[in-house]
């Protein structure tokens, strides 16, 4: 259940950064990175492994973009 739970938090977070990749909204990804990482705490109280890996990926891709654009945009 908690596996779940943590896998529908990594959607909705990959959903809402789809506009934070444009210009001048990429400030968005501070929000949503410690989203996604809350997620994968709770997949890490699942005994799968599938959520909490989801949530990674969509952590470390608002990071990534956080980083091109200098934390800023």
């Amino acid at each position: 259940m908690l596996n779940i739970l943590s896998a529908l938090i990594g959607l909705v977070t990959l959903i809402l950064m789809i506009p934070a990749v444009l210009p001048l909204l990429g400030a968005l990804n501070w929000i949503l990175v410690p989203m996604a990482l809350v997620g994968a705490f709770i997949g890490m109280l699942s005994s799968k492994n599938g959520g909490r890996n989801f949530c990674l990926i969509v952590a470390a891709f608002g990071a990534l973009r956080l980083f091109m654009g200098g934390g800023l945009l």
